[in-house]
């Protein structure tokens, strides 16, 4: 019962927190939102007993994006242009893709389901097998270090580079906006 309030409360504070971020205009505004909504991800994904994807997130989502947010924002304006144009189509177009995903969610299985594919095909023989094969006690680590080990590696990879591509491309824009203030100054 009380896990069940925890969980309702922390999602009213996402839907509070999405509505506050959409309401902003302050660009420094949104994204310290972006990083709190991050962090209150983070927190419902440890009350579901994902502690994996609940570090990832607050790594990645509340750390490296709100830093690289900050960055770009030092080279952008600080508030939000007024908009000129109907928000009729990005609305329309958010609104079919989630009834698309919705409607690809309507024969999954129910959550914790015990005759899931994910519970009767692999799961049965990373459990009984980890600890002997791995002799590490948490299977979640077990999986993702060392029977995944390579993809995690190839997905960290990913991340890394992308964030280095961010930079580069951040750089790049600093430089050129640099030698843009140069020239008018000539």
């Amino acid at each position: 019962m009380t896990e069940t309030i925890i969980n309702f409360i922390l999602f009213a504070m996402l839907i509070s927190t999405a509505f506050a971020i959409v309401r902003m205009t302050s660009l420094f505004a949104v994204i310290m939102l972006a990083s709190v909504f991050s962090l209150l991800t983070a927190l419902l994904f440890v009350t579901l007993d994902a502690v994996d994807v609940a570090f990832t997130e607050a790594a990645v989502g509340a750390g490296i994006s709100t830093v690289l947010m900050l960055g770009t924002m030092a080279l952008t304006a600080r508030h939000a242009k007024p908009q000129t144009q109907s928000n009729a189509i990005p609305f329309l177009v958010v609104c079919v893709t989630g009834a698309a995903l919705i409607y690809g969610t309507l024969d999954m299985p129910n959550f914790g389901d015990p005759n899931a594919p994910a519970q009767v095909h692999v799961a049965p023989e990373y459990l009984e097998r980890s600890i002997e094969e791995i002799d590490v006690p948490n299977v979640v680590t077990a999986i993702l270090a060392s029977y995944r080990g390579y993809d995690t590696l190839g997905e960290t990879a990913v991340v890394f580079a992308a964030g280095i591509g961010v930079l580069l491309l951040l750089s790049s824009l600093a430089r050129r906006r640099r030698d843009d203030e140069e020239e008018g100054d000539i």
